[in-house]
């Protein structure tokens, strides 16, 4: 069963000064920046817009457009496909932490987080900050439902 949460968990990082609440969930949130398209389309394709939509609270880790364009040529159009949503929803909610968690509380420390897919995210606040291999340049973009962080790169789950 699919659970009903997505998208990525925060860092610490001194890069973005916070931002003030939105009244705007994360889906709205991630539309208005523009610069998430890629993200927002997976996140339909996947089935996962009403769970993003719901109370939370959510941190998400959100890959760019051009975290997406990193990935092999086809990758992102082959996940798209139907036959690929269970896939696409377990890289998605990989990405998410149940919780809202701000970059000033991980700040100078390094922490293993469970994120919705059920897998574990390496948060290393204590030089700039890292989610596993992808680096937070942004951080705390507030939404009514939790806290989206900026990533350079899609973060992959293990394999198996």
């Amino acid at each position: 069963m699919i659970r009903r949460t997505f998208i990525a968990f925060a860092a610490a990082t001194a890069i973005a000064a916070p931002t003030v609440a939105s009244s705007a969930d994360i889906v709205d949130t991630a539309v208005g920046a523009g610069n998430f398209e890629t993200l927002v389309a997976a996140v339909t394709a996947a089935g996962l817009v009403d769970t993003l939509k719901g109370p939370g609270p959510f941190t998400v880790f959100a890959p760019t457009d051009a975290a997406f364009a990193k990935l092999p040529k086809g990758t992102v159009e082959t996940l798209l496909m139907p036959e690929n949503k269970d896939k696409l929803t377990a890289i998605l909610t990989y990405h998410v932490v149940p919780a809202k968690v701000m970059s000033s509380e991980l700040a100078g420390q390094t922490v293993s987080v469970a994120t919705v897919n059920g897998g574990k995210l390496i948060v290393d606040g204590r030089k700039g900050v890292k989610v596993n291999d992808a680096e937070v340049v942004q951080a705390d973009i507030e939404a009514s439902n939790g806290v989206i962080h900026v990533v350079d790169a899609v973060i992959l789950p293990p394999e198996g």
